[in-house]
């Protein structure tokens, strides 16, 4: 039972919203633990055929000097990279091996594959899991959403600039090469010294990673081949990141009404995919149960859903279904749902009409 925030709860229901907390906690520490064979077995079937695929890569693309015997390969290696970002992600979490520092190497490797410094992305990630679904916590890790309200009040520049960015286009093609190849380059001032060095660290390391490739495949080829990749991988990846939060029925609230399992059960998607795609994405889809809590594994998430109605209840968003996101752009604080820009100039109207009314007094 998940009860509306907006209404304090009846002594009840207070009782009740505790029980559900040690009930779900209970749960998930069964699957918050990693299984050592598991994740080597994932480590073995992701990155064996990924470095397999950039080999026919170099036969089709070197040695055959065929673009389009390449391109499909590197699709293909796009969505092995994705789960190769899983993988750095469940490091990051602390949730892949027991061994710290196992994790950590293999996180770094996964972060150089994917052009992720490991310590900063970390720190920054775990911001975002202690703020999903706040409002007066917005803006890191997260998608840049304003409320109607907001919207109304900004300048001509900024609702230009929010309208940019929110266009589909820039948003899952632009802003995705933007992520990985630009911003991850530049470390936040904010962050500690462990995490700003990480990123300088990783950038040597692409340094020397790219050099590498260039000199066995040669300088273009790598590039097209890394670009092709990168962007397909990017840009599925941002897609299911947005899907995952900005979705309709999801849920945002003020701080002092914000709660930690609604959000993660109703502000974060069960995005149910086909099994394939599933496999891909590290059942990443299973969204609502990585923020109940980040420490269990990727391959765990599926099996803890199904453990209990309280997580099986939550409505899926079907591919199909997901579809509808693209509309979204902003956050109605009286509705509280997600709207287009179509309802912020229905509330602008209403705006004008009242202020009008009341000059006309």
């Amino acid at each position: 039972m998940i009860t509306d925030s907006t209404v304090p709860p009846t002594q009840p229901q207070a009782e009740s919203q505790k029980m559900e907390t040690v009930e779900w906690k209970a749960i998930i520490a069964e699957f918050a633990k990693p299984s050592l064979p598991r994740s080597i077995w994932q480590i073995v079937n992701t990155f064996v055929p990924f470095v397999a695929l950039w080999v026919l890569m170099y036969y089709t693309m070197v040695v055959k000097n065929s673009f389009w015997l390449t391109l499909p390969l590197a699709l293909l290696a796009g969505l092995f990279l994705i789960r190769v970002f899983i993988i750095f992600h469940d490091c990051g979490h602390g949730s892949y091996f027991k061994n710290r520092k196992a994790m950590d190497v293999l996180g770094f490797v996964s972060g150089l594959l994917t052009f992720t410094p490991y310590f900063h992305w970390r720190w920054e990630h775990s911001l975002h899991h202690a703020t999903s679904g706040d409002l007066d916590r917005r803006g890191v890790g997260d998608v840049w959403t304003m409320t109607v309200q907001e919207y109304l009040e900004s300048s001509r520049w900024k609702r230009f600039t929010y309208q940019m960015l929110r266009n589909p286009f820039v948003l899952f093609v632009i802003a995705p090469l933007f992520l990985f190849f630009i911003y991850q380059r530049i470390p936040k001032s904010d962050a500690n010294p462990r995490e700003r060095l990480s990123v300088w660290w990783m950038n040597l390391a692409l340094v020397a990673m790219v050099a590498g490739m260039s000199a066995i495949f040669g300088l273009k080829n790598y590039l097209i081949i890394q670009l092709v990749m990168t962007a397909f991988s990017s840009s599925l990846g941002v897609w299911m990141f947005y899907v995952q939060h900005q979705f309709e029925g999801t849920y945002w609230e003020r701080g002092d009404d914000w709660d930690y399992m609604t959000a993660a059960l109703k502000g974060s998607s069960f995005y149910k995919l086909p099994r394939i795609l599933q496999w891909f994405t590290g059942n990443i889809g299973y969204h609502h149960i990585h923020h109940l809590s980040a420490r269990i594994p990727n391959y765990n998430l599926q099996r803890c859903h199904e453990s209990h109605p309280l997580f099986r209840d939550v409505k899926p968003v079907t591919l199909f279904s997901s579809l509808k996101s693209f509309t979204f752009r902003l956050w109605d604080e009286s509705r509280r749902e997600l709207v287009g820009y179509r309802r912020m100039r229905e509330v602008r109207r209403e705006m004008q009409s009242r202020a009008s009314m009341q000059h006309s007094r």
